[in-house]
């Protein structure tokens, strides 16, 4: 059976003109380490002999369309300098280490431009793809920010770099059982991807199996966070920085070989066929027509409804998937520029990337009003989702959450 693009789409489920929903603050924390191509030659020329497969994955290293990678270490830690490959047991003991004091950081910016309290966060929502300890990472992140213990707390896993989204679409719906229930929601979603430290797998599987593996060139590490509010008890005066009108989840048929993250014995392994930019590409043409049938407010009110008439937070999972979007989308890279952006100067930090680029978006004070972010995680699944962009919203913007 052929891959079908987001099969048995359905438009019954309809959103409300104003859920009522929206971000009021955004944090990002990328590593002071920014490594460029010549990082990963250089360790594989240290570690691993000249064979066909690691010329062609250090060719392909060279066209990327990334110019650095942020990391949390440089090519001389000792983790990625033995004889072996760091185990999954000190990748996690990494992970607890840096990914938590990333994702605090990122966590106090956002909660920072929100300027609340900490006692009034409702719930956290969390994803991960690149640690599976238990407790989760959540639960320490939690401890240093000084959040309650009976705050609930959701964490996501297995869905890659679609997590992010996916964060923010399950925060939307405990806010809006909230908002049934006339109580407030503010909920703090976190995103924290530490992939950079397993770089020795990855080429370790190049070297064994002569696999010409492209995941090596593109991942780095990053935390970012936001704050969601369903509105109650919000004073009428706040400005947010995206409302948020509707999303779509699906998962294209047959697909499930195509995008991974297999667990190993040193850490994970990436699956990416090359069929992926195609399939990503395919998909976003009807999940984006049918998450717009699903949004009353657009043929209500004759408002604009092609791809070009809004901004795209696209995840940017690597350069040919940016273009094959554009190219289905009919956009233009202006449509895609903070996507292409947080791409070149920091690579593919799985789900902690899209509020990354939602970040750089809002920056922008001659963007469109709407907005549509979409990821591709592990599936393969699709996340899309529609916010608006207040116009105030780019007012004194925080200079520390913008790196």
């Amino acid at each position: 059976m052929s891959p079908s693009a987001v099969p048995h789409s359905t438009a019954s489920d309809h959103f409300k003109d104003d859920l009522n929903l929206s971000i009021l603050g955004l944090g990002v924390a990328y590593p002071d380490v920014k490594n460029g191509p010549e990082a990963l030659d250089i360790l594989a020329r240290r570690h691993y002999p000249e064979t066909t497969a690691l010329n062609k994955v250090l060719s392909i290293n060279k066209f990327t369309g990334i110019d650095t990678r942020s990391t949390i270490a440089t090519v001389d830690h000792p983790a990625v300098n033995r004889s072996e490959p760091p185990s999954i047991a000190e990748l996690d003991n990494i992970f607890r280490q840096e990914g938590v004091r990333l994702s605090v950081n990122a966590c106090r910016k956002a909660i920072k431009e929100w300027g609340g309290s900490i006692e009034e966060i409702t719930h956290v929502v969390s994803t991960t793809c690149s640690n599976s300890a238990n407790p989760g990472f959540d639960h320490y992140v939690c401890k240093q920010l000084g959040i309650r213990s009976n705050v609930e707390k959701v964490l996501l896993h297995g869905i890659g770099c679609s997590g992010g989204l996916a964060a923010i679409r399950t925060a939307s719906n405990l806010a809006l059982g909230l908002s049934f229930r006339h109580k407030p929601a503010r909920i703090l979603v976190l995103a924290c991807e530490i992939t950079s430290m397993m770089v020795r797998s990855e080429l370790d599987s190049i070297h064994k199996n002569q696999e010409v593996r492209i995941g090596v060139c593109l991942f780095g590490d990053c935390a970012s966070a936001s704050i969601l509010s369903n509105g109650v008890g919000v004073p009428s005066s706040t400005e947010p920085i995206y409302q948020l009108l509707g999303w779509k989840h699906d998962v294209i048929e047959d697909t499930e070989q195509d995008l991974g993250f297999d667990v190993d014995p040193h850490g994970w392994k990436v699956i990416l066929t090359p069929r992926v930019p195609m399939l990503a590409a395919a998909s976003v043409q009807p999940a984006f027509q049918d998450l717009l049938n699903s949004l009353p407010r657009y043929h209500k009110h004759n408002l604009p409804t092609t791809a070009a008439d809004f901004d795209w937070a696209l995840h940017p999972g690597g350069l040919t998937v940016l273009t094959g979007v554009e190219a289905a989308m009919n956009l233009t890279p202006e449509h895609l520029r903070a996507s292409y952006e947080i791409y070149m100067e920091n690579g593919n930090s799985s789900s902690a990337t899209i509020m990354s680029v939602m970040n750089r978006l809002r920056r922008d004070e001659g963007g469109r009003e709407n907005v549509v972010a979409c990821a591709f995680g592990p599936g393969i699944i699709i996340e899309m989702m529609i916010m608006k962009r207040p116009s105030l919203a780019m007012v004194d913007l925080p200079t520390e959450d913008l790196d």
